[in-house]
């Protein structure tokens, strides 16, 4: 069986787990057991480890309470969880801005010699410093959620739709507008490598 197709397999899985967890609460365990891990770090990843407690429990509290809302025609449940997340995180926006400025008044790491060519490994608000940290507290918020799913969680242009419920072309161009704009802050270098949608 290919990879893809045990992908599919589990998300499907995912999906039948969550629609019998309406009638069997307890069945939303195996939902929190598989993403709880991915969606924490996430969160500490946008807001620092701090917060990610936080916004990991809130997202799970949140996916139980509205899982009869859940549709899995339009979303897979990682997908699902994200978008919750995403939401959550964007309750903090401040907080978020906050941690990225202070990064950016850290200067580059230490080893920065070749840093800018292993940026798109470290978009990692975690890690962050510099200009890139900088360019990422000023970006939009819609267009800082869309590269940082790409990026964080590698959700591919369609499953970014989903989880943010925006247009397929919005995530185009809300992320075309991101790199733009971090590329023009790292002096030209691409922070994404240009990822485009081949796995989506």
């Amino acid at each position: 069986m290919t990879r893809e197709s045990l992908v599919a397999q589990s998300r499907g899985d995912d999906s039948a787990v969550l629609t019998q967890s309406r009638t069997q609460p307890e069945r939303f365990g195996a939902i929190f057991d598989a993403y709880h891990a991915e969606i924490h770090g996430y969160a500490a990843r946008r807001l620092g480890p701090d917060a990610a407690g936080d916004v990991a429990a809130q997202t799970f509290l949140e996916a139980f309470r509205v899982r009869h809302r859940y549709d899995p025609s339009r979303a897979s449940v990682r997908t699902w969880l994200y978008g919750i997340a995403t939401n959550l995180i964007g309750k903090q926006r401040r907080a978020e801005v906050r941690a990225l400025r202070a990064r950016a008044r850290l200067g580059p790491e230490p080893d920065a010699e070749g840093h800018a060519e292993r940026v798109h490994v470290a978009v990692d608000a975690a890690g962050l410093r510099g200009a890139l940290a900088a360019a990422l507290a000023d970006l939009p918020d819609g267009d800082r959620d869309v590269l940082l799913l790409v990026a964080l969680a590698e959700l591919s242009h369609q499953e970014v739709a989903a989880a943010l419920e925006i247009p397929y072309g919005t995530v185009g161009s809300r992320l075309s507008r991101a790199r733009r704009k971090l590329r023009e802050a790292l002096g030209g270098t691409n922070p994404m490598h240009a990822q485009e949608d081949d796995h989506g």
